[in-house]
């Protein structure tokens, strides 16, 4: 074979292999996507490993764009806890459901053991609630302090968890 065929047959060669490496990327891509698409559609957040005990199961309600609360549904599910996401852009209707007031609401609402929690509530602080079993609506960690379960930052100061109920108590500082 003369020098022309040698290069003929070496484009031929590359030119597969470019083909190959393009088929790759666009099977990566299409993966990618599919999974992006699932993840939005909401598919994908109820997907957990569940530990051998499950300390109590928890759905938890949330804004589908809020990338903390996906923090702290796994924070809770390293801690023995099975959670199922639901997202919504109407908190606010899940929140009056269940007895919130405006000044408790927290980042999302986790349903759980017969009780409400507000919030990026520490695992020692739902636990008490599930073992303690106080005769009120639930718990709130108002707002999205730094440094809370699932959020970024550093504790600043400690965290003060009120109780749901028709008086504002406190029900855990830590």
């Amino acid at each position: 074979m003369g020098g022309k065929g040698k290069r003929k047959k070496r484009a031929r060669q590359d030119a597969a292999r470019i083909a190959g490496r393009k088929r790759r990327i666009a099977t990566s891509i299409a993966a990618g996507l599919v999974i992006l698409v699932a993840l939005g559609l909401g598919v994908l957040n109820s997907v957990h490993v569940t530990p051998r005990e499950v300390k109590a199961s928890v759905e938890m309600y949330k804004n589908p764009e809020c990338n903390c609360c996906e923090w702290y549904a796994t924070y809770l599910r390293n801690h023995g806890y099975s959670v199922v996401v639901r997202a919504t852009h109407n908190l606010s209707l899940v929140r009056r459901e269940h007895g919130v007031p405006d000044r408790l609401a927290g980042c999302h609402t986790l349903l759980v053991g017969g009780y409400v929690v507000e919030g990026h509530v520490p695992v020692a602080t739902l636990d008490k609630l599930l073992s303690e079993r106080p005769k009120i609506k639930g718990i709130s960690l108002p707002g999205m302090p730094d440094g809370s379960p699932g959020m970024t930052g550093r504790k600043s100061e400690p965290f003060t968890i009120f109780e749901i109920s028709d008086e504002q108590k406190v029900y855990a500082v830590e």
